[in-house]
C-alpha cells in the first residue's frame, strides 16, 4: 500500500462552557475516532451532511486544528513529532480549497498578489520568473493574463474558485483537501470547476480528499468513499462496492435520495424518521439508532467499524 496520507484514530472535541467561570460542562465530538489512509494520486472521497464533522476533519488533517487525539502520518512522517520549522516546510505539500471562494480571498489583494502569496511567504518569490509562472498557472486554471491586476469582487463566483485553486497549486503540492469545492457556486459553473479539478488531478498527479454532501458527485470523482454521520465513518468502501453492496442504513438513505434521469426505473426510496442525535448530547450506542427502522436492543452498545467484505468497511451491528 503505497499511502500518502493515514489518519488514525484522530478526535477532535470542542469544550462547552457554562455558567459565570465558564467551566467546560462538556464537549461537542465534531470528529470522533476516525481512520482511514488515502494513496498516492488517488481521489478519496467523504460525504455526509452538513454539521457532521467533515469540514473540521479536513482542517484537522493540514494542522489548521489540532487534534484532541489521534495521529496523522504524511509522507510516512508522524506530523505531531514535527518541530515547527518541519511542518512549515511540510505545508508545502498540502493545501486546501475552500467552500466559499469569496470568503477565502483578500478583497484587498489583487490576483496577482493572491496567487503569489505562499511563494512570498516561503522566500521563493522572484519578480521576473515568478510573474511568468504565475501567468502560466492562471492560464492553466481558466483565467487570462489580464485578470492578474484584478480585485477579487471584480471575478464572477467560477473565477474567484479558480483563483482560489491557482493559489493552491502554486507551491506544486500533492495533497489537496477540498471543502465543498462547488457548493457555493452556480450550477452551470460547477461542472466546469469539477471537471478542471479532475484535470488537474490527472495533470499534476495530485491526490485529493474530495468533502461533499453531493453522493453523486462523490460517486462521480472517487475510486473510494467514506460515509461519514455525527463525527464517525460509518461505511467505507471502494465505489463500485459501496453502491452496489450498501451495508449501512444511513447510506442507503442517502442512495436512495440521489435524483435518476432513466425513464421507467423506480428507486425505492429510503425516508429517515426520528431526529437527529446531537453531537454535545450523545453518550453512548449508535449515533444513528433515533433515525434508524431497524433499530435493535444490541444498538445501545457503540458498533465499531469492522471490514465485511474485501476493503469494504461499516460500523453496523445489523449489516448483514
Amino acid at each position: 500500500m503505497d499511502s500518502l496520507l493515514e489518519v488514525r484514530n484522530i478526535k477532535k472535541y470542542f469544550p462547552i462552557k457554562s455558567g459565570i467561570l465558564k467551566r467546560t460542562s462538556g464537549n461537542v465530538k465534531a470528529v470522533d475516532d476516525v481512520s482511514f489512509f488515502i494513496r498516492r494520486g488517488e481521489i478519496f472521497g467523504l460525504v455526509g451532511e452538513s454539521g457532521c464533522g467533515k469540514s473540521t476533519l479536513g482542517k484537522v488533517i493540514l494542522r489548521l486544528l489540532e487534534p484532541t487525539a489521534g495521529e496523522i502520518f504524511f509522507q510516512g512522517l508522524r506530523m505531531s513529532d514535527l518541530e515547527s520549522k518541519e511542518m512549515r516546510e511540510l505545508r508545502k505539500s498540502m493545501q486546501m480549497i475552500f467552500q466559499d471562494p469569496q470568503a477565502s480571498l483578500n478583497p484587498r489583494m489583487t490576483v496577482y498578489d493572491i496567487v503569489s502569496r505562499p511563494l512570498k511567504t516561503f522566500g521563493l518569490l522572484n519578480s521576473k520568473s515568478s510573474e511568468e509562472q504565475i501567468f502560466v498557472l492562471l492560464e492553466k486554471v481558466g483565467l487570462q493574463e489580464d485578470d492578474m491586476d484584478r480585485f477579487p469582487y471584480e471575478l464572477s463566483g467560477g473565477q474567484q474558485q479558480r483563483v482560489g485553486i491557482a493559489r493552491a497549486l502554486c507551491l506544486n503540492p500533492q495533497f489537496l483537501v477540498l471543502d465543498e469545492p462547488t457548493s457555493s457556486l452556480d450550477v452551470s459553473i460547477q461542472s466546469q470547476i469539477v471537471n478542471l479539478l479532475m484535470q488537474l488531478h490527472s495533470d499534476f498527479g495530485l491526490s485529493y480528499l474530495f468533502i461533499s454532501h453531493n453522493l453523486s458527485l462523490i460517486k462521480f470523482v472517487s475510486q473510494r468513499i467514506a460515509v461519514m454521520y455525527l463525527g464517525k465513518i460509518v461505511e467505507l468502501a471502494d465505489k463500485r462496492e459501496l453502491f452496489q453492496n450498501i451495508a449501512h442504513p444511513y447510506t442507503r438513505a442517502l442512495i436512495s435520495a440521489i435524483p435518476t434521469v432513466t425513464r421507467n426505473v423506480q428507486r425505492e426510496r429510503t425516508i429517515l424518521q426520528g431526529t437527529t442525535s446531537s453531537a454535545m448530547s450523545f453518550t453512548e450506542g449508535c449515533r444513528f439508532r433515533s433515525r434508524c427502522c431497524h433499530v435493535q436492543k444490541i444498538c445501545n452498545s457503540e458498533p465499531q467499524l469492522v471490514e465485511i467484505a474485501t476493503r469494504h468497511y461499516v460500523a453496523c451491528h445489523l449489516h448483514d
